[in-house]
């Protein structure tokens, strides 16, 4: 039971992937499928945030050397290697030559990219349910399905 404590974040992960998985799998509702899908995206992006966070890491932010006597503006919003290299001025990040970990930003910014890709997906997916709304005049799968016989078997019009 403390192994799974231990990992609970792993354990919520699972569960919601799970859980999103067979509601895609086993709804035949078109709303409860894009739910089931954006609960399964959720734990996705909960596994690749857990993932990138290191215990005790600090963010990789550039600091100034106090030993360097530059006038670096501490509003200056990028610092540009070339000129950083020209300058002669020593730029340290935290933790560079101790035992003290930075956390990789990468993980968190594919996150950033994929919830807006989610999002989208989602919109496009409730855009096209209530086109299928209008047509069938229902989002029931068993509905749908029952029409697309009935019209392909008799040739009958809606």
């Amino acid at each position: 039971m403390e192994y799974l404590f231990s990992h609970f974040n792993y354990v919520v992960v699972i569960v919601l992937m799970m859980t999103g998985l067979y509601v895609v799998f086993a709804s035949r509702n078109l709303i409860k499928k894009l739910v089931g899908l954006s609960t399964f995206q959720t734990s996705v992006f909960f596994l690749y945030i857990t993932l990138g966070k290191v215990a005790s890491g600090q963010p990789p932010i550039l600091e100034k050397d106090p030993s360097s006597k530059s006038g670096y503006d501490e509003h200056t919003a990028f610092i540009d290697p070339v000129q950083l290299a020209a300058s002669g001025d020593t730029y340290i990040l935290p933790g560079q030559g101790s035992e003290i970990l930075y956390s990789n930003p990468l993980p968190h910014v594919l996150i950033l990219t994929a919830i807006v890709v989610g999002v989208a997906t989602l919109a496009i997916g409730l855009a096209l349910t209530v086109r299928i709304r209008e047509v069938y005049q229902t989002i029931e799968m068993d509905a749908i399905e029952q029409q697309d016989f009935q019209y392909n078997l008799e040739g009958i019009e809606r």
